[in-house]
């Protein structure tokens, strides 16, 4: 599975299926027990000393909670020098105009940088947030649930400044979230998780409109759309299976409706089918 240069991938999932520690692993906050994470021509997990700090400024991350992200003894302009000092390594006379570029690019008044976290919103800590992220002038972004902490109102200006950065900067964007409609509105390609690995992968507009796992037909079904009445939705039994002791077979199968005895016995790999979608499953739609 691949990212584009200048694009978002959205990974969706529910709760406990891997995608925040799929996040830290790419940020390197954990190091993967099996496979390999690759940045342009580099495997992340050989990295070591200059290499290891080089890649930080290159790959940033937007935590969930944008309160609890923020160190509350440091002032907004101390915790953006960390980087700027650390990454970036900016010499201190430049710095003063750093801070407000990345003010300006977050659109907060400069004078919030002598304010602390406590005295901002939801909304305006998570600019701040993206701003540290922006520090290094990072390549890419690891965005875990960045907007689910904030009202609906607030999510979307949000949103829409990501989209803004994403045009005026060149970034490219891996959208990690349990909301299908945001992900939907955001992403270039989207990625289907369960239990620890990918199920299905495609296009987005390819994956919203002809799902082919019975995961994420379950999963689109159960969005409620305005406006609309669902007469059925497609519900799923049972729990999510335990990582430690997976099924032996697809991962997928104790809960699927359409499983079969194949499925039981041996675990389905990512494959590409003739309309270019990636898909886990040996019998899909």
């Amino acid at each position: 599975m691949k990212v584009a240069p200048g694009q978002t991938l959205g990974i969706v999932g529910e709760s406990g299926c891997g995608k925040s520690t799929l996040a830290k692993m790419i940020v390197m906050l954990d190091r993967p027990t099996s496979g390999t994470i690759r940045f342009k021509d580099s495997e992340l997990g050989k990295m070591k000393g200059d290499e290891r700090r080089k890649l930080r400024s290159q790959v940033q991350f937007v935590f969930q909670d944008p309160l609890s992200s923020l160190n509350p003894r440091k002032t907004i302009r101390q915790t953006l020098e960390i980087p700027l000092r650390k990454l970036a390594r900016i010499p201190i006379n430049k710095r003063e105009k750093r801070l407000s570029e990345l003010m300006d690019l977050v659109k907060l008044r400069p004078e919030f940088l002598h304010r602390y976290p406590h005295e901002f919103s939801g909304g305006q800590s998570q600019r701040i947030g993206i701003a540290r992220a922006l520090a290094a002038e990072p390549q890419l972004i690891v965005l875990d649930e960045p907007v689910s902490a904030l009202d609906v109102s607030v999510q979307a200006q949000v949103l829409n400044l990501l989209r803004e950065l994403k045009l005026a900067l060149n970034l490219t964007y891996i959208f990690i979230s349990h909301d299908l409609a945001v992900v939907e509105n955001v992403s270039d390609t989207v990625a289907v998780m369960y239990l620890g690995q990918i199920v299905e992968f495609a296009q987005r507009k390819l994956l919203f409109s002809r799902p082919l796992h019975p995961y994420t037909s379950v999963l689109l079904s159960s969005v409620p759309v305005p406006g609309k009445r669902v007469k059925e939705r497609a519900l799923l039994s049972g729990e999510l299976p335990s990582v430690t002791a997976p099924p032996p077979g697809c991962p997928f199968e104790p809960r699927c409706p359409r499983k079969q005895k194949k499925c039981q016995e041996e675990k389905p790999v990512l494959k590409k089918m003739a309309d270019g979608q990636f898909v886990a499953c040996y019998y899909p739609n």
